[in-house]
Formats: structure tokens, sequence, C-alpha cells
């Protein structure tokens, strides 16, 4: 018998992921999401994918574009992160509290990311009340000098600080 969604949420806080903001246009507004399910897929092609809810207002909005942003956030994003992970938060307007900047295509990027990713849906396939976005990868910017964002134990943390309060011990 499989497990309830609660033990599952719970086993999983054990799992510690970088943190990442994933940001679109569509309906002529700007839509983001702070995501840990992003995962590298392939070098040839270039791949990555995000995992987004069927429930989220992002589901919508990255279903009708076809191109989209990672921002793999730094420790100092923290901030950024909480804003765009607050459910019911107005949508327009909502990136004026995050500072960025916008890639060609017109698609913001958060300056407080050590690298950012300019995407192509590859392929978006449904999987349980989510969905696995695919990406091709047109464009990666670097930066260098930074400590990621670390989500641990629901809580965010650092490389820098494992075992602090802050990481999350219980």
């Amino acid at each position: 018998m499989a497990i309830d969604a609660a033990e599952l949420r719970h086993a999983m806080a054990n799992l510690a992921g970088g943190v990442n903001v994933v940001c679109c246009r569509a309906y002529d507004q700007d839509h983001a999401m702070t995501a840990t399910a992003v995962v590298s897929v392939s070098l040839d092609p270039p791949l990555v994918l995000f995992c987004v809810a069927h429930t989220s207002r992002f589901w919508e909005a990255v279903s009708k574009t076809d191109q989209w942003t990672i921002s793999i956030l730094a420790e100092k994003g923290r901030s950024d992160a909480e804003w765009l992970a607050t459910k019911g938060r107005p949508l327009d307007r909502q990136l004026d509290k995050v500072r960025h900047e916008r890639t060609d295509a017109g698609i913001a990027v958060l300056s407080e990311s050590l690298t950012w990713l300019e995407c192509r849906t590859f392929s978006q396939t449904t999987a349980g009340d989510h969905d696995i976005v695919v990406g091709e990868v047109d464009r990666a910017v670097v930066k260098t000098g930074e400590q990621p964002l670390v989500y641990w134990r629901s809580r965010y943390t650092s490389l820098a600080t494992p075992g602090s309060a802050s990481a999350g011990n219980q």
C-alpha cells in the first residue's frame, strides 16, 4: 500500500535541493515560481527539467508558452525565493520586489543567482498531480564567487552552515 502525502513529504524533506526560480511570460505578464525539483537531464541535446503542480498559476502560464528561464539561486537570493514561493501573492508586478534582468526574449532572470538558463520547452508530461517540463537549454550564464541557496527539511539554508539552526535541525 502506498504511503500518504504527509508521510512522503516528511520523508522527502531529507533530500536537500538547490533553490531555483523558474520564470516565463504569458498573457502579457511575468510569471515565476520557486522550485527545488530541477534536474539536468541530458548533455546532447542539452536538457533540463522542472516539476510544476497542476494547481499552481505557473502551470497554466508555462503551458501557454515555449520559452522560460531557470535562475539557480545564490545564498543571498533567499528573500526572493521566499517571496516567489508565497501562495496567493499578487500576480501583477510580482517581480517588482525582486532584483532581476531580462533575456533578449524578455524573460526575467534573477540577479541573485549563481547561474541562469534560457530554455525552450522540449516536452511536457503529466505525472500525478504535477507536470514534468523538459526544456532544451539555449544559453547558460554562470557567475562565480557565491554559495548556493539550499532547501533542506522544509527550510532554506546554505552549504556554509550545515547543521545550524537555520538548516532545519529538529
